[in-house]
C-alpha cells in the first residue's frame, strides 16, 4: 500500500513538471535561416509560443534580418524572448511606413527578454534624417524596442546599438526590471536615449552600461517610483528627469532614485530639466545619491529654462513645481567651471532641495562654482564648490 502511495506520488509529481515545462519555439522551425528574413518566422513562432502556458522564443546565435514586428499579448502565460544571436534592422526609415518602433512588445504580463544578443538598429542612415534639432514638431523615427503596457517582466543581458531614434521606450509599464543591459551609439547620433520611461512604475534598471548621444536614461511624466542602480553613463547628455513641461495634461512625476553610478565624459551628469512657459505640473520626491563623474559637464543640474536649439518661447517661467530633491555624495571632477546649477522657476521656486558631500574639482584647474537661483537648498557636509556660490 506504502510503495503503491509512493509510485503514484512520483508520477503525480512528474505528470505536473511535464505540465509545467516551458515549450520552446525555436524561429528555425518556422524558417528562419542565419543572413535572412527572419520577419514571417517569429511572428509566427511569437504567435504559437502566446498561445500555451509557458514557453519561449529562441533566435539561435548568427545574423538576422528583422522588419518591423509586434510582439502582442496577452499571452496564457509566461513567455521568454530568447535572443541569442544578432538581429538587423532595415537601415531604410521609408520600410517602416509611419511605425516609431522595430521591435514591440505590447500587452504581456511575466515576460522575459534575454540571451545575451543584440539589436542592431542601423541608424547611421536615419540620423542624417533626423530634424528634430530644427523642427519642433519633427517625426519621430523608429525606436530598437518599445515596451508598451509590460507587467511583472525582466529585461537582462541583451544588446541594443545604433537605435534610429531612442533605443529602449517604455510606456505604461509596472514592475519591470532591467539587468545587465547594454546600449551602444555614437556620441553624436541624434536623439538616441538610452532608455527613455513614460508613465510607468516600479522600474529597477541595474548594472547597466549606456553610452549614445543623448540622454543615458530619461524620465517623463507620469512616471512613479523608480530606481536606477549601479550605472555607466557616457558618452550622453546624462540621466535625466524630463524634460517636462512641453505638453498640456502632463501627469506628475515622483519616487526617482539614482543611485551608486558612474558618469564618464558626459554633457551632463544627475538632471532636472522643465520647459518654460509651461503648463502646470509636479516633480517631486527625486534623489541622486553616491554619484561618481569623471570629466562631467555641469555635473549637478537642475534646468527650468530648458529650451534646446531655441525651440521655445521662455517669456514667461516654468510652472512645474519642483520639490524634495536630494543630491548626495556627489564627487569627481567637472569639464565645467559652473559644476553645481539650480536653476529654478521664479514663478513655482524650488523647495525642499538638500545638498549633501559634494566634491567636485574643476579639471582645468582653479576653483569650480555653484550657482542657485530661485531656490535656498538645505547644505550640509562638505560642499565643493561652496554651495551657492553665485546668487541671483
Amino acid at each position: 500500500m506504502g510503495k503503491n502511495f509512493s509510485i503514484a506520488t512520483v508520477s503525480l509529481l512528474l505528470l505536473l513538471a511535464s505540465t509545467n515545462a516551458v515549450q520552446v519555439f525555436d524561429v528555425k522551425s518556422y524558417g528562419a535561416k542565419p543572413n535572412g528574413d527572419i520577419t514571417q518566422a517569429l511572428t509566427q513562432a511569437w504567435k504559437a509560443a502566446c498561445a500555451v502556458a509557458g514557453s519561449k522564443v529562441v533566435i539561435s546565435t548568427g545574423a538576422y534580418k528583422l522588419g518591423s514586428v509586434t510582439l502582442l499579448g496577452p499571452c496564457k502565460g509566461a513567455i521568454e524572448f530568447n535572443l541569442q544571436g544578432t538581429l538587423q534592422s532595415p537601415s531604410d526609415v521609408e520600410s517602416f511606413k509611419g511605425k516609431d518602433g522595430w521591435v514591440i512588445f505590447e500587452k504581456i504580463d511575466s515576460l522575459t527578454v534575454s540571451g545575451g544578443g543584440v539589436f542592431d538598429g542601423k541608424g547611421q542612415t536615419a540620423w542624417q534624417k533626423n530634424n528634430c534639432a530644427k523642427d519642433y514638431n519633427c517625426n519621430i523615427l523608429p525606436m530598437n524596442i518599445r515596451f508598451n503596457f509590460i507587467t511583472n517582466s525582466i529585461v537582462q543581458d541583451i544588446t541594443s546599438k545604433d537605435s534610429k531614434f531612442f533605443h529602449i521606450n517604455l510606456l505604461e509599464c509596472k514592475n519591470l526590471q532591467f539587468q545587465h543591459v547594454t546600449i551602444t551609439a555614437p556620441a553624436n547620433s541624434p536623439n538616441t536615449d538610452g532608455i527613455h520611461i513614460g508613465r510607468s512604475s516600479q522600474i529597477n534598471i541595474t548594472n547597466a552600461n549606456i553610452g549614445t548621444g543623448d540622454d543615458c536614461i530619461s524620465i517623463g511624466d507620469g512616471t512613479q517610483d523608480i530606481t536606477i542602480k549601479s550605472i555607466t553613463c557616457g558618452p550622453g547628455h546624462g540621466i535625466s528627469i524630463g524634460s517636462l513641461g512641453r505638453y498640456e495634461n502632463e501627469q506628475p512625476v515622483s519616487g526617482i532614485r539614482v543611485i551608486g553610478s558612474t558618469f564618464i565624459n558626459t554633457d551632463n551628469g544627475v538632471r532636472i530639466k522643465t520647459w518654460p512657459a509651461s503648463p502646470t505640473g509636479t516633480a517631486s520626491d527625486m534623489h541622486f545619491e553616491n554619484i561618481t563623474m569623471k570629466d562631467v559637464a555641469n555635473p549637478v543640474l537642475i534646468d527650468q529654462n530648458y529650451c534646446p536649439n531655441k525651440q521655445c518661447s521662455n517669456e514667461s517661467p516654468s510652472k512645474v513645481k519642483i520639490s524634495n530633491v536630494s543630491f548626495k555624495d556627489i564627487k569627481g571632477t567637472s569639464s565645467t567651471q559652473e559644476a553645481v546649477k539650480l536653476i529654478c522657476s521664479k514663478s513655482v521656486q524650488c523647495q525642499q532641495v538638500v545638498v549633501t558631500d559634494i566634491d567636485l574639482t574643476y579639471k582645468e584647474g582653479g576653483s569650480a562654482t555653484s550657482t542657485c537661483v530661485n531656490v535656498q537648498p538645505e547644505v550640509s557636509g562638505k560642499q565643493n564648490p561652496p554651495a551657492c556660490t553665485k546668487k541671483i
